[in-house]
């Protein structure tokens, strides 16, 4: 793994609440000059934080996959301060946009750049996917590179603002009084176009935070738009699965995966300098952390000391998704659907 890749500069970040949090990438390349399709990983946490689960060690599968691999580090919103809007699609196409930009260097096929998302992060890359060219990202550095994903794998997305839909997200996201506009430009399945990347989608039946509907209905627009795309539904199994194999259910997620976790130490430190008062006793030891090291221990402890919590198991199912998601991506780069 390289040192982070900031996509911003600190004075035109906008977020308030960041400390010294930048969005960032972090890359796991192959050095041996091959040319490779790129794989960015989105974790979820709900536009609250950046999930550790979903990031290092799905980026690490890629990678053993034959891919150039980067997990991206956006912007969240943890104590629903101020909406983040439009903010986390603005990370997001700075990251491909800078893969793409720097393929050469980092030994990539430019037209095959696909993005890993997963629930939040699978709403962050299905925006991508179909709002690659709002207007909110036409001024960015870069803006002559494209940032349109040439395929995307959704694992258990939000997508739908709707009836169904994971509320929290849309909370964080666009805030509770968020406006009909707003939750219609958030409502990814009603964006969907003959321009839209192919996608590759799986879920399980029995996911108890974002219902399975938020899958289905993202592949029956990509069905009516002729875009190419593969839904794979499991029986089972609990939300935020990630791999879904022995490492994820034993907490192994990467020596380095706490990387994912310096916005909430940062977030955490500043609204402690700030409001100490609106920090929950429960957090205040992970508030006071010196090193991300130490506030990744503290955090750690206080939510093994919250809600009850239920070993999660490996689901000789679902861990096959990695698997299948390869095979499509083979298929796509093979028949150039990126073309479309």
């Amino acid at each position: 793994m390289r040192e982070a890749i900031y996509l911003w500069k600190k004075e035109e970040y906008p977020y308030p609440y960041a400390g010294e949090f930048l969005p960032n990438l972090r890359a796991y390349l192959h050095e041996d000059g091959e040319e490779r399709p790129a794989m960015l990983v989105i974790p979820g946490g709900g536009y609250a934080v950046v999930s550790p689960t979903e990031g290092e060690i799905v980026a690490k599968k890629f990678f053993e996959a034959g891919y150039q691999a980067f997990v991206l580090t956006y912007t969240t919103n943890m104590f629903q301060q101020v909406p983040l809007g439009k903010l986390p699609l603005r990370d997001a196409s700075r990251g491909l946009r800078y893969i793409r930009k720097n393929a050469e260097q980092f030994h990539i096929r430019p037209n095959q750049i696909a993005c890993c998302g997963f629930s939040a992060g699978g709403h962050l890359a299905a925006s991508l996917a179909v709002h690659f060219d709002d207007p909110a990202l036409a001024g960015e550095p870069d803006g002559e590179v494209s940032n349109r994903p040439d395929a995307v794998v959704l694992s258990y997305p939000v997508i739908t603002s709707g009836e169904l839909a994971h509320r929290g997200s849309f909370d964080q996201l666009l805030g509770r009084d968020a406006s009909e506009e707003e939750l219609d430009w958030a409502s990814l399945e009603k964006h969907v176009t003959a321009h839209t990347p192919p996608a590759f989608l799986w879920q399980t039946f029995t996911d108890e935070t974002v219902p399975v509907e938020n899958s289905i209905l993202f592949a029956k627009a990509c069905r009516e738009a002729g875009v190419p795309c593969e839904l794979h539904l499991f029986m089972e199994g609990a939300h935020g699965l990630s791999l879904a194999d022995e490492d994820w259910a034993e907490g192994r997620y990467g020596e380095d995966s706490i990387y994912n976790m310096e916005q909430h130490w940062q977030s955490l430190k500043c609204m402690y300098a700030q409001k100490p008062e609106a920090i929950p006793e429960i957090l205040a030891a992970a508030a006071r952390a010196e090193t991300l090291k130490e506030f990744a221990e503290e955090w750690g402890k206080a939510l093994s000391a919250g809600a009850p919590h239920t070993k999660p198991s490996a689901d000789p199912s679902a861990r096959q998704w990695p698997d299948l998601a390869k095979a499509w991506l083979d298929k796509i780069w093979e028949k150039a659907y990126v073309s479309l």
